[in-house]
């Protein structure tokens, strides 16, 4: 009987990150306009980016999941750019450690 292999592709990096802090989400909304936050339907807040193209979940607890990304280096690279754009931004945020951990939803075409 032939061989087949599965053909996998990565469509969607989803990172867990922390900023090992609590953050004031109502700050974040006062002070960039194009965030999501409703909560009394969800905890978290939605911070959408252009470039990558992802959208980040930070929840008051400091913790932040970002979807969207194409790799593990996007993912990485959203969150950084989350944490710094929250810092100009006057989000008061110690430091520049955060931790990530990767979990990976594949999709794609597979032969069987």
């Amino acid at each position: 009987m032939p061989q087949t292999k599965a053909i996998v592709s990565i469509e969607n990096v989803v990172a867990s990150a922390s900023i090992n802090q609590r953050v004031d989400l109502n700050l974040i909304t006062k002070n960039f306009v194009d965030v999501e936050y409703h909560p009394d339907r969800f905890p978290g807040l939605v911070f959408r980016q252009k470039s990558p193209k992802t959208a980040t979940l930070i929840f008051s607890s400091g913790k932040m999941v970002c979807t969207g990304a194409k790799s593990e280096e996007q993912s990485r690279k959203a969150v950084q750019e989350v944490v710094r754009r929250l810092k100009e931004g006057g989000i008061p945020i110690k430091g520049e450690a955060w931790e990530a951990r990767l979990h990976r939803s594949e999709e794609g075409g597979r032969s069987l």
